[in-house]
């Protein structure tokens, strides 16, 4: 399906029925690294899985930046009057996440995985090897991932919602910049899955859905 979004047409697919959860992929991916989780969380929620603009199925852009599909993704849950939505965001969505806290009361909690609030906050040789990407590519979510984003602890600490901050013990994130983020949101909990990657858990398995269903009892 597709939803008219801002000045984008974005596409999504819609799974299960329940309480709404969000799942929002990472920076070059699209909706279907949550299909594994999917089939599992379907039995729970109405699951709602969305292509960022730039990403996936929906449509292309020029340039993007953080704070525009932030803009989107309380934009959709307006369209689609979902209240009290569990939100998932992984690398790139769970800056999305963090963004999306203070324009929508629609999400009650988030669980964000390998998120970042600076551009620095991930390890040195996945940020020289983003450069050489950009380099060739010219990619506009290249450029994106190497000046953005820029979240203040202040922002942190007014997110009111329930809030679990995931990373692997061997993240691309740097454990500080998690840290971080997890001692800045209020009450906020603090998961480091062992032995774990970036997306390890994450992409195309169903671990994930374990953790998410943990995680909203």
């Amino acid at each position: 399906m597709f939803a008219q979004i801002n000045d984008q047409n974005l596409y999504y697919e819609v799974k299960g029925e329940g309480r709404p959860l969000l799942m929002i992929h990472g920076n070059t991916e699209d909706h279907t690294i949550f299909n594994e989780a999917a089939e599992v969380l379907k039995e729970h929620f109405t699951v709602y899985l969305l292509d960022s603009r730039g990403h996936g199925q929906s449509g292309k852009v020029k340039e993007i930046h953080y704070e525009q599909m932030a803009d989107d993704v309380a934009e959709f849950l307006k369209q689609l009057d979902l209240h009290d939505a569990v939100y998932y965001g992984f690398s790139d969505g769970g800056i999305i996440g963090l963004l999306l806290a203070s324009r929508t009361d629609r999400v009650s909690q988030m669980i964000l995985s390998g998120t970042n609030i600076t551009p620095d906050g991930v390890v040195p040789w996945l940020r020289k090897l983003v450069k050489v990407l950009y380099f060739f590519s010219r990619d506009p979510r290249m450029k994106m991932v190497l000046e953005e984003p820029h979240i203040s602890p202040e922002e942190l600490q007014a997110i009111k919602i329930k809030t679990t901050v995931v990373a692997g013990e061997k993240d691309a994130v740097t454990y500080e910049e998690t840290k971080i983020i997890a001692d800045n949101i209020p009450d906020a909990k603090l998961i480091i899955i062992p032995g774990a990657g970036h997306g390890s858990y994450i992409v195309h398995k169903a671990e994930i859905a374990d953790l998410i269903l943990e995680e909203t009892k």
